[in-house]
């Protein structure tokens, strides 16, 4: 096999004729195929299309000869177990799917390719160049929600399970596809597909990861606060309290905060300027232009630092938050109220030294992905869950997660069809040939 026949120009001389043959079975049009017919089912978090594409990999899982599992999530027990881990949509179903390629030994998977299959909100369409549920391709590009974050990744695993079978291989040990949902909102998934006994030796997540390996990945805790103000008439203010002032304090306050717990951070985040990011992403006051607001409430995202239990991170907040109702006369009186809502990310890391590291690297490198930095990245995965399971994981994905939740979302075709062949290869090494 030449170079010219891997993305990337690697040098793949060194392969052997089975993995050779498995790289040539990684099928782009079949990538595409399966790829477009995903995106196109709208399968927003909470909504039925979030259990449709689940019933659609089951599928496709069959099709290759997979042993499949498909069970209906029960939500009572989520919501009654301590240790799920939150969800911040109503659902009514949630599905779990795992396909396992047959082995020669039965038994615990040598290796699982885990990813979620639901999708934020597509927000407003306005700002789409076409309708976000309609994929298509422009300039290598494949665009709509859910392309990149991270249905590419789910079928770029599907596609290299598909290369083994249709090369014909035999495995020593199976590997096997977690399909999850529920990962935008908490984890609700993964966390369901651990419970119902299924693991593995090692796990990788193919999140965008911008052809990087990610090794670490902070947590994130979703959080309420309720400001308490008096409501008198605007054209009297000095006789009200405005709960909207009071917030401004209270923000100035927690952005001081946030600025202290980037101090330090992991090597591994490089650049990122908000590794622990704390941001207020809703804000809801008064109920009259004319009054003073007697009642604010914010709700926001906190970052968790790596390593970091997530009881120490919330201790952390509360003492803060404290510290600043105590400084202001109103406040001191009326303090904020706080509550921890919807998921609760914590952070998640492969164990320093792990061979899962280099052996990732080497499948990119070998299937033409060039050479992947190690980084590390804000945002809570389901890689917390694997890894609190025994289970050493990494991602590594197509796609940049820059481009994630937002209208110009979107996939490099060709990025999908790299991942798929240093997938299939890690299949190979991992698992081993008969």
């Amino acid at each position: 096999m030449s170079a010219a026949m891997v993305p990337g120009g690697a040098d793949v001389t060194h392969l052997t004729d089975l993995e050779a043959r498995v790289l040539e079975a990684v099928d782009e049009t079949w990538v595409v195929d399966r790829l477009s017919a995903m995106v196109a089912v709208p399968s927003v978090g909470g909504s039925p299309a979030e259990s449709e594409v689940q019933h659609q990999l089951a599928g496709w899982l069959d099709e290759l000869g997979c042993d499949v599992d498909t069970w209906q999530i029960d939500l009572a027990e989520a919501a009654a177990d301590p240790d799920a881990p939150g969800q911040e949509v109503q659902r009514t179903e949630a599905w779990g799917v795992v396909g396992t390629l047959p082995a020669a030994e039965t038994g615990r998977p040598a290796l699982v390719l885990s990813g979620h299959t639901d999708v934020v909100p597509p927000g407003d369409l306005s700002l789409w160049d076409g309708d976000p549920f309609v994929p298509r391709i422009v300039g290598g590009h494949l665009h709509g929600r859910g392309a990149c974050d991270m249905k590419a990744g789910v079928v770029s695993a599907l596609a290299a399970l598909a290369a083994v079978r249709t090369a014909g291989v035999r495995l020593v040990r199976p590997v096997a596809l977690h399909g999850v949902v529920g990962e935008e909102d908490g984890g609700l998934g993964a966390w369901a597909t651990l419970r119902r006994g299924h693991g593995g030796d090692v796990c990788v997540i193919p999140e965008p990861t911008a052809r990087a390996v990610v090794t670490a990945n902070a947590g994130a805790l979703t959080f309420r606060l309720e400001v308490e103000g008096h409501a008198a008439h605007a054209a009297m203010r000095d006789r009200g309290v405005s709960a909207v002032e009071k917030f401004a304090l209270v923000h100035a306050g927690l952005q001081a905060f946030e600025a202290e717990r980037q101090r330090d951070t992991d090597p591994r985040f490089g650049d990122a300027r908000f590794p622990y990011g704390l941001s207020i992403g809703r804000v809801q006051a008064g109920d009259w232009a004319s009054s003073v607001p007697d009642r604010l409430v914010a709700e926001g995202r906190y970052g968790v630092r790596v390593g970091e239990p997530v009881a120490v991170a919330r201790a952390a907040f509360e003492t803060r938050l404290a510290d600043i109702c105590a400084g202001d006369a109103w406040l001191a009186s009326h303090p904020v109220r706080l509550s921890w809502i919807g998921g609760a990310f914590a952070s998640g890391q492969l164990p320093a030294g792990h061979a899962l590291l280099p052996a990732v690297r080497a499948a990119v490198a070998d299937a033409g992905g060039g050479t992947a930095e190690e980084r590390a990245i804000a945002a809570g995965s389901d890689l917390r869950l694997y890894a609190a399971a025994g289970i050493p994981t990494l991602h590594y994905g197509p796609g940049d997660l820059h481009l994630a939740h937002g209208p110009l979302e979107k996939v490099p075709v060709d990025e999908v069809v790299t991942a798929a062949r240093a997938f299939a290869l890690l299949t190979l090494r991992t698992c081993g040939v008969r």
